[in-house]
């Protein structure tokens, strides 16, 4: 897809990977809605902030609605970025932060996706990205929680693109390994370090990803750290 002048939401856009993503896709030329909970310090023409939280449909439909008022319908690129992970043994674990962790994570992704089909088959034109986690392809102890949205992630996108790929729509999932973001902050225990991944190296796949021919689509992008544990 050729992206100068393409209107593009992205979800989470506070920090991390979506921040990172919204200024590589201003530098391509595309005008960015941002969906967060928290306004980034980020200044461009456009770059257009809307507060949103993605585990709330009437949040979404609002976010979407003043979107749609401001930019018009024709939204070519979502990406689903927003989530988050509460770790802790299943035994003990918060059911307010079990459904928490599904309702962004997963319903999130529902909730968006649907306000964009329409505009996206009208046009003959669409990509998703939905931004899920190692822990979609496999096992994590002590986040089984985490671990079950992130494998949501993967069946639902990977459904998505059947339905939707002879509308010219694509729809492709990231599964970073650990990344240098605010994400450890609240889990005890880990912390991020310079041996994790760059978020502008995991949101420049999602660009390359989002800029492939036409006809070329990429279902799955796995991407880890070459040295998580640094130098021997």
């Amino acid at each position: 897809m050729e992206l100068n002048n393409k209107k593009a939401i992205v979800t989470g856009v506070s920090k991390g990977i979506g921040l990172e993503l919204v200024k590589l896709l201003l530098e391509k030329g595309v005008i960015v809605a941002g969906w967060g909970r928290t306004r980034p310090e980020l200044a461009h023409p456009n770059f257009h902030f809307f507060t949103c939280d993605v585990s709330k449909e009437e949040s979404v439909e609002g976010a979407f609605q003043l979107t749609v008022e401001k930019l018009g319908a024709d939204i070519r690129i979502l990406v689903n970025n927003a989530g988050f992970g509460v770790a802790g043994e299943t035994e003990t674990f918060s059911s307010d932060d079990w459904k928490a962790m599904f309702d962004t994570n997963v319903h999130g992704i529902f909730y968006t996706t649907k306000r964009v089909i329409a505009a996206m088959k009208k046009a003959d034109e669409g990509h998703i990205i939905n931004v899920a986690s190692i822990a979609g392809l496999n096992g994590v102890k002590n986040f089984a929680g985490y671990v079950g949205t992130k494998h949501a992630v993967r069946g639902i996108s990977h459904s998505l693109y059947m339905e939707l790929r002879d509308f010219g729509i694509k729809v492709s999932t990231i599964y970073p390994g650990s990344v240098q973001t605010n994400f450890f902050d609240d889990i005890e225990g880990m912390n991020a370090h310079e041996n994790m991944m760059r978020p502008v190296d995991v949101a420049t796949s999602i660009v390359q990803t989002l800029e492939t021919h036409p006809n070329y689509f990429v279902a799955d992008v796995e991407c880890r750290p070459l040295r998580p544990k640094g130098k021997a």
